[in-house]
């Protein structure tokens, strides 16, 4: 019987433990590792510092969603008090709408809703651009027409200046009522029919346009990263 060659010996050592430190790589170095979202909206930068790799670095201050404040389709408040602690994705509609832009938008929400059903970490809201037709009562029956339960998905009315300050400054999305020219002319909307994806910080983390598939598979990503740095920074992704 040959002996075994040293070479033979090491080529089958490697074969076997190859897959063993690709392993550990995964398990330990590849741990919580993603490419961390943006930060949108205006940002200050602090006269506070943190460590980077032992260098010091200033901290940004950035824009922070606030003033949510609202009823949706239940007649419940809503406001961050809600939403603790929770990614919040926010579109805009309004239940008269005929238009190709809404109804997508709807369904896409609808998708997403379905989608994150068993998340308690994700909710949510879309705020109505014409609050004065769309009381509670009108938003209960819109709802049940598109399964979406309070709490999990609102359906939001509430002051029409609120709202809109709301939209434009917080979310910073351009949405605009324009009055009918003439009697009996109808209210038209002119808005950005974006998505907005926001942090348990109250952070805006990115936008979507509710139209495009592409955009809506990268938010569907981007609010799994979320989740991933909800655990990272709570749970140590365990």
């Amino acid at each position: 019987m040959k002996p075994v060659s040293f070479k033979k010996i090491l080529i089958l050592v490697t074969i076997l433990a190859v897959p063993g430190f690709l392993y550990y790589l995964l398990q330990e170095k590849g741990k919580n590792r993603y490419k961390p979202l943006p930060y949108f909206g205006p940002k200050v930068i602090a006269q506070t510092f943190h460590s980077v790799m032992g260098k010091k670095v200033r901290d940004t201050i950035y824009h922070e969603v606030k003033d949510l404040s609202g009823i949706n389709q239940h007649g419940d408040s809503v406001n961050w008090d809600a939403y603790k602690g929770k990614v919040v994705v926010f579109g805009l509609f309004y239940s008269k709408a005929k238009t190709k832009g809404v109804e997508f938008a709807m369904k896409a929400m609808r998708a997403f809703d379905v989608t994150y059903a068993t998340n308690e970490r994700v909710h949510f809201v879309s705020l109505s651009m014409d609050p004065e037709a769309d009381t509670p009562a009108v938003l209960a029956k819109y709802a049940d027409h598109l399964h979406a339960k309070a709490g999990k998905w609102d359906l939001v009315t509430g002051d029409s200046t609120q709202i809109f300050d709301f939209i434009n400054k917080q979310l910073q999305v351009d949405a605009h009522r324009i009055p009918g020219i003439g009697q009996g002319t109808p209210v038209s909307y002119t808005y950005s029919n974006l998505f907005v994806l926001v942090d348990p910080q109250h952070h805006i983390r990115g936008y979507y346009e509710a139209t495009n598939q592409e955009a809506l598979s990268k938010l569907d990503d981007e609010i799994k990263v979320l989740i991933a740095e909800i655990l990272r920074n709570t749970e140590d992704g365990r």
